[in-house]
C-alpha cells in the first residue's frame, strides 16, 4: 500500500517544483500538496502525478496546515510524512505534525534551527564554536554589545534566511544611523553578532536516526554579505572534489556536534561556517532543510545523483545511500551592473567558446527582467569537471566575462 505523503509548498517556485518532482517519482508514495498557489499553476505533467491538492490562504499558519492535512487524509488516508524544503515553514510545519501525530522534526528542534539567537545559545552550551551574539531590544543594548565586542558587527533578524535584511556596521556612526532607521523594540528584537573574519564555507550533512552518514563541504567566493554590500561583485560557490583532508577535520567534528545539539534526528542540514585566520573555525548558522541558491543542483552534479529525489526519500523512508564525490562543481551567479531592467547580456559567446564543454546548466536573465535583490543575482552558470582547479578557474573567468547590463 502506498504511503500518503503531504508536501507543503506555498508557491510553485523552480526549486520547489524540482523537489516535488523528486517526491512524486518515488515508488510507493501517494503524494498530496498543500499550497497557496492554485493547483493550475503547477505544470500539468506534475499535477497529473498527485493524489490530491488542498489550497490554503497562508501556508505559514500551523492551523491551516493542520486543517489542510485533515481534508487530504479524509480522502487519501492517514499521512505518514508531512514535509517541506522551505526554511520559513520548518516551525509551523513541526507544530502541524505534532498536532496531527506525524513523526518528524520536533517544534523545539525546529525553533533551535530557525531562531538564530536561540541557535547560538544551544551551540555555545554544547561547546560548538560560533560568533558572540545578543538579542537587541533597545538602543542601550546595542551600544553595550558594540562596546564589548567592538566593530564591525553584523545585524540581522533572528529568523532571517538568505541574507535578507542583514547589514554590517563598521563604526559608531553606522550604528547611530541604523538605530534611527530601524529602532529595535521588545516585540521585534534584532540579532547582533560580532563580525567574523575569514573564508566562508558551507557544510551540508545527512543524519539518519541521529547518526551522521554523509557530508559535503563548499567554499563561498566571497561571502554573501560582502556580495550584498557591493553591487559590482559576482558571487561564486565551489564544491572541491576532495574534501577528505585533515584541514576539514574541525568542521566535521563541530558540524555534526552542532546538528546533534540542535536536535536533528533524520534529515538534511545546511550550515554556514568560517575558517578564521588562526586556523580555527566558527559556525555562523544552520538550517534543518535542503540548501537554497542552486546548492541541491550542485550537489547533484558533484555526486552524479539526483538530490531532489534523495531528500524526499530520506524524509519519507529514512533512507540515504551516501554518494561518492565524482566531480568538482561550482556556480557563478550573474548580477546586473547598474540600475533598471536587463538591457543586454555581454560575454556569453566568449564563455561558451572557452568553457562550454564543462557547463552543465545555466539560467540567464531575460531582456526586460528586473534585477534580483539577493546575492544569487539574476542568473547562474554551473560547471563541473574532475579537476577542482579547472572548475575554480572557470568560475573566476565566467564572472569576469559575463556582464548583465541594466538600464
Amino acid at each position: 500500500m502506498a504511503r500518503h505523503v503531504i508536501f507543503a509548498a506555498p508557491f510553485f517556485m523552480d526549486a520547489t517544483l524540482r523537489f516535488l518532482r523528486g517526491a512524486a517519482g518515488l515508488p510507493g508514495v501517494a503524494l498530496t500538496v498543500v499550497s497557496q498557489d492554485p493547483e493550475d499553476r503547477m505544470p500539468p505533467d506534475l499535477r497529473a502525478r498527485l493524489a490530491g491538492h488542498w489550497r490554503v490562504a497562508d501556508a505559514l499558519d500551523p492551523q491551516q496546515l493542520v486543517d489542510a492535512a485533515r481534508q487530504l487524509e479524509a480522502r487519501i488516508g492517514r499521512a505518514s510524512a508531512y514535509i517541506a524544503p522551505l526554511e520559513q515553514l520548518q516551525v509551523p510545519l513541526a507544530l502541524a505534525r505534532e498536532a496531527l501525530g506525524i513523526d518528524g522534526l520536533s517544534s523545539a528542534a525546529a525553533r533551535n534551527f530557525r531562531d538564530k539567537s536561540r541557535m547560538k545559545d544551544v551551540l555555545r552550551a554544547a561547546g560548538v564554536p560560533c560568533a558572540r551574539h545578543t538579542l537587541v531590544a533597545d538602543p542601550e543594548s546595542a551600544e553595550a554589545f558594540t562596546r564589548r565586542v567592538g566593530f564591525p558587527v553584523v545585524v540581522k533578524p533572528p529568523d532571517g534566511a538568505g541574507g535578507k535584511a542583514t547589514f554590517r556596521l563598521d563604526r559608531p556612526q553606522d550604528l547611530a544611523v541604523w538605530l534611527q532607521r530601524y529602532p529595535p523594540n521588545p516585540e521585534r528584537p534584532t540579532l547582533f553578532e560580532e563580525f567574523v573574519r575569514g573564508t566562508e564555507h558551507s557544510f551540508d550533512s545527512v543524519c539518519v536516526d541521529g547518526r551522521p552518514v554523509w557530508h559535503s563541504i563548499s567554499r563561498y567566493m566571497p561571502s554573501p554579505l560582502e556580495v550584498l554590500e557591493n553591487e559590482w561583485i559576482q558571487w561564486c560557490v565551489l564544491l572541491p572534489r576532495n574534501i577528505d583532508g585533515a584541514e576539514f577535520d574541525p568542521i566535521r567534528e563541530s558540524g555534526f556536534a552542532a546538528v546533534e545539539a540542535l536536535g536533528l534526528q533524520t534529515g538534511l542540514s545546511h550550515m554556514e561556517w568560517f575558517r578564521l585566520a588562526d586556523g580555527n573555525i566558527a559556525i555562523s548558522e544552520v538550517g534543518a532543510r535542503p540548501p537554497g541558491a542552486q546548492f541541491s543542483t550542485l550537489l547533484s552534479y558533484a555526486h552524479d545523483i539526483d538530490f531532489y529525489a534523495a531528500w524526499p526519500r530520506l524524509m519519507i523512508f529514512g533512507e540515504f545511500d551516501p554518494p561518492r564525490r565524482e566531480y568538482a562543481a561550482g556556480a557563478a551567479y550573474i548580477r546586473g551592473q547598474g540600475r533598471g531592467r536587463v538591457r543586454n547580456i555581454a560575454g556569453i559567446d566568449d564563455v561558451q567558446r572557452r568553457f562550454g564543454s564543462i557547463v552543465v546548466e545555466a539560467k540567464l536573465p531575460l531582456e526586460g527582467q528586473p534585477p534580483g535583490d539577493s546575492y544569487e543575482g539574476d542568473g547562474y552558470v554551473i560547471v563541473r569537471h574532475p579537476d577542482t582547479d579547472v572548475v575554480q578557474h572557470a568560475l573566476q573567468q565566467i564572472v569576469s566575462t559575463i556582464r548583465v547590463e541594466l538600464q
